[in-house]
């Protein structure tokens, strides 16, 4: 690979030059523990540090420390003792900033990482504060961050609107290609919104680069993604909250295992024969989660091993899974009802893929090819579509 040379974050270039507005504006900083730079420094600290008037915080699902597990384990509003202003949390009481909450600010900053996923909510909550910012007149800055499973290959069907939840707001595919700049940009124009919207956008970033291509250190978003891999894997393993198999929640290796107690190992590896999974090899594995789906039970699964992550295609991987689990435990297999992020009605895996009646497919045997043919028009056009929110080339 040669000498990596490291990216320069979009917050780096943005205290590298600070505006000339910066001291005298009420600044909102919208952003979580993993918010630090090349070197770990907190944009909060280096917001006060530089003389602004940083005012408030808020933080997206799993709370400000990233300490809370997801699916409805909501945080409170709180304060930030180093920091010493209040933090509004938006996956409690709310999920979207009040207007008397952004009056308290003239500039709403957002940096958070995103991993590049339709149903990983923090793109959803930045549509959010957009869509209320474009309300009360509050610029909105973006200091853009990688997407760290890479801005060229894309994977899955659009999201339908009738499958529209808080893990699927606006119409992108499962594994959608952007850094959270670029899909700002992309929700002012969806949502139609009056917005006063920056981007700060990086030095050195590629639509080609993988986040070891980066140069820069991983610090965990959310409590699930302790590495990159886990991120890559996201965008399939996600899948299996809608189910009664364990995606490795309360394991050390979250999405990197899945399993139950029934799940006969040797069944499953006899379906997946010849499926033709690229850059990717599953070994078997027991293991025992400490909490979530199959708490203190053991286990029989397996761990995914990525061999080639620039030709593996996790929403694929998903599919297929799902389908020789399904095929192979008929009886012992089962989608979970809801409730699953607020919704009361519909059921998980449903709001989750986007669209209904794929998993009557996948029960029929459906080939998964031809699923995605199915849809892959329609990525067609909004690969076409989306270029103009581009601000990255390679």
């Amino acid at each position: 690979m040669g000498d990596i040379k490291k990216v320069r974050l979009g917050s780096e270039v943005f205290f590298e030059s600070l505006p000339s507005w910066f001291s005298a504006k009420r600044i909102g900083l919208l952003s979580n523990q993993a918010s630090v730079d090349s070197s770990f420094c907190h944009v909060g600290d280096l917001i006060q540090a530089a003389g602004g008037n940083l005012r408030c915080l808020f933080s997206p699902q799993h709370g400000f420390g990233a300490e809370k597990q997801a699916n409805m384990h909501e945080s409170s509003d709180g304060w930030s003792v180093g920091l010493r202003v209040p933090i509004f949390s938006l996956y409690g009481a709310v999920r979207q900033p009040t207007a008397q909450m952004l009056q308290e600010i003239d500039v709403l900053l957002v940096d958070l990482q995103d991993v590049g996923t339709r149903v990983y909510t923090y793109g959803i909550t930045m549509g959010l504060c957009l869509e209320m910012a474009s309300q009360v007149g509050v610029q909105v800055i973006v200091m853009d961050r990688p997407n760290p499973i890479g801005g060229i290959n894309i994977e899955g069907n659009l999201l339908d609107q009738e499958c529209r939840s808080f893990v699927g707001r606006y119409r992108v595919p499962m594994r959608h290609g952007l850094t959270m700049g670029e899909l700002a940009r992309l929700i002012v124009e969806e949502a139609k919104l009056d917005c006063d919207l920056r981007i700060i956008s990086m030095e050195g970033w590629q639509r080609s680069h993988l986040f070891p291509d980066t140069g820069l250190p991983w610090v965990y978003p959310s409590p699930n993604m302790p590495t990159w891999e886990s991120s890559l894997l996201y965008p399939g393993m996600v899948l299996f909250e809608g189910t009664n198999i364990s995606e490795g929640r309360g394991t050390s290796l979250p999405f990197q295992l899945f399993g139950a107690p029934f799940l006969r190992q040797v069944d499953l590896q006899t379906k997946l024969a010849g499926s033709g999974l690229d850059g990717v090899v599953l070994r078997p594995v027991t293991f025992e989660p400490v909490f979530d789906k199959w708490r203190a039970t053991t286990c029989y699964g397996f761990q995914i091993h990525i061999t080639d992550p620039r030709r593996f295609r996790p929403f694929q991987l998903g599919l297929l899974l799902l389908q020789a689990l399904y095929r192979t435990h008929p009886e012992e297999f089962r989608w979970l009802p809801p409730p699953y992020e607020y919704e009361t009605e519909k059921l998980p895996i449903d709001i989750i893929i986007g669209k209904r009646g794929i998993t009557q497919i996948l029960e029929e045997g459906g080939d998964i090819g031809d699923l995605e043919s199915a849809w892959s028009t329609d990525l067609e056009m909004y690969w076409e579509y989306c270029q103009r929110f581009f601000l990255y080339a390679g």
